[in-house]
C-alpha cells in the first residue's frame, strides 16, 4: 500500500489492518490457501505470504503492528533541550549569521539527538511546539544604501536590458530604432 507524500496510517487505520492481518492468520491456522485468503480479504498474495512466513517464525507477534516508521519523535525533554538551543541562536552552533532555517534546525536534531527529521517534519514538529515562521523586522546593519542605489542605477539596467537578436545582414548586436 502505497501513502500520499508526508502521509501514512493514522492509529485507526492501522489498528484496521492489523485487525486484516489477524484474520489472515485465522485462515492460516484453518488451513486456507493463500489464494484464497487474499481473495477473500482483498490483499496481494504476496502480502498474505509475507504475513504466512513472519507468523510462522514469530507466531501472531510475527504478524502484529509495529507502528509508524517513519516517524522519528523527540520526548519531552528533547524537545526542551531543542528549545533552548533554538532559543541561543544559530551564532553559538558556529553559522554566520542569525537565522535559524528549517534545514538548520534539522541539521542541529541529527547532531543533538541523532534523529532524523525531514525539512517538512522539522516544520511540523517546530509548529507543533509553538514556533513560527519569522522575517526580521529591520534591515542588518550591514547593509549599504548608498551601494545598493548605486547598483540599482548603474548596473541593474544593463542587466535588466532586452538582448536584440541581430539582423541576417548586421553584425552588430544593437536595439533597432524605435518607432
Amino acid at each position: 500500500m502505497r501513502y500520499a507524500q508526508g502521509g501514512g496510517l493514522t492509529d485507526t487505520e492501522r489498528e484496521a489492518r492489523e485487525r486484516v492481518r489477524l484474520d489472515a492468520v485465522a485462515r492460516f491456522e484453518a488451513g486456507d490457501r493463500n489464494k484464497a485468503i487474499a481473495a477473500n480479504l482483498r490483499v496481494s498474495e504476496r502480502s498474505v505470504e509475507r504475513w504466512r512466513r513472519q507468523w510462522r517464525e514469530s507466531g501472531v507477534t510475527g504478524v502484529a503492528s509495529k507502528g509508524s516508521p517513519g516517524r522519528p519523535r523527540l520526548s519531552g525533554a528533547q524537545v526542551a533541550g531543542l528549545e533552548r538551543e533554538l532559543e541561543r541562536g544559530p551564532l553559538s552552533r558556529g553559522w554566520a549569521d542569525q537565522r535559524w532555517t528549517l534545514a538548520r534546525v534539522k541539521k542541529l536534531i541529527g547532531r543533538l539527538f541523532r534523529i532524523s527529521y525531514t525539512v517538512e517534519g522539522t516544520w511540523c514538529l517546530l509548529k507543533r511546539h509553538g514556533w513560527s515562521w519569522q522575517q526580521p523586522a529591520r534591515r542588518a546593519i550591514e547593509r549599504d544604501d548608498e551601494a545598493v542605489e548605486l547598483w540599482k542605477k548603474e548596473v541593474w539596467p544593463r542587466v535588466r536590458a532586452p538582448r536584440w537578436p541581430a539582423t541576417a545582414g548586421s553584425s552588430s548586436k544593437t536595439r533597432p530604432a524605435s518607432r
